[in-house]
């Protein structure tokens, strides 16, 4: 059975059985969850599955208290989130219109393939990252930086200015970037149904801080499609190899000193932490441990 979530507070909504609406009484929310628990036991497949919905979704992200005219930059896992109605649109629709005052960014990343063909369009290249990310990079407002391998997508305020820089950078999260910018502007790191280990910000902070081993000192020479359709070569230096499974290491210290949240998005566990908050603790942790994360 379908259960079909149309607002919030979370467990207090309206929910559709079929074609009947259920409106659960606020002052006896116990009487609901007996009849949730009645209708699971009479089920003949056993469960109920929530449907969420775009209104259910933007409940979420408020309960999160999300910095709506700040910017996040979001990493997802759409399949975490459960059953959406509509599709990834409808995730995509949700977060645009809670940012709407403010900034919503999307990694965009071609490292997977980028290397390989030495070829990087920004107009047509797909992202290695998730679905969501590709439905961002094609929303008729969104604005994709030129990186051959980083690139991120950006919608809402200041979305162009955020995503044009002055040079395209060669290597993949410069502090004059994108990335670099997220901890200018104080933005929010927001995953959704992902962990440390795809934390693309973290990357940042070893690479502003030189640490040792993770950028590679040889280049390859990329050609780059510029939006207007001229091609540049760019001598690229990639990233030296896969330690992002280590980001995990600080996850408990992030937590304890409540520096990393955790919410909820449909299904989706959720974690988010401040730019700010967590350069100040690995800043002098990799000054003075810098193979910390190896």
């Amino acid at each position: 059975m379908l259960v079909k979530r149309e607002s919030c507070p979370r467990n207090h909504y309206p929910v559709t059985f079929g074609s009947t609406m259920v409106q659960p009484r606020v002052d006896h929310p116990w009487l609901f969850c007996r009849l949730l628990t009645c209708l699971t036991l009479c089920e003949p497949y056993g469960t109920i599955r929530t449907m969420h919905t775009t209104k259910s979704l933007i409940a979420d992200l408020y309960a999160m208290r999300l910095k709506r005219d700040g910017t996040i930059f979001v990493h997802t896992s759409f399949k975490s989130l459960g059953e959406v109605e509509g599709g990834p649109k409808t995730l995509i629709d949700a977060l645009v219109e809670y940012m709407e005052p403010g900034l919503l960014v999307f990694p965009a990343h071609t490292w997977e393939t980028t290397p390989k063909t030495r070829y990087f369009s920004v107009k047509d290249s797909p992202g290695c990252v998730g679905i969501i990310p590709e439905y961002a990079r094609k929303h008729p407002k969104a604005h994709r930086s030129v990186h051959p391998t980083h690139s991120v997508v950006a919608i809402g305020k200041d979305a162009q200015s955020f995503t044009t820089d002055p040079i395209i950078y060669d290597t993949p999260c410069n502090r004059n970037s994108s990335y670099g910018k997220l901890l200018d502007r104080n933005a929010t790191i927001v995953l959704i149904g992902v962990d440390l280990n795809r934390d693309t910000f973290f990357h940042g902070i070893e690479e502003w801080l030189n640490v040792p081993g993770r950028i590679k000192e040889e280049t390859i020479d990329i050609t780059i499609e510029l939006v207007d359709g001229t091609d540049m070569i760019l001598p690229y230096h990639t990233h030296a190899g896969p330690i992002a499974a280590h980001y995990l290491w600080v996850k408990q210290m992030l937590i304890d000193k409540d520096m990393l949240h955790e919410g909820s998005l449909g299904d989706a566990k959720v974690l988010y932490h401040s730019t700010q908050e967590v350069y100040s603790l690995l800043k002098p942790l990799l000054q003075a441990y810098p193979t910390f994360f190896t």
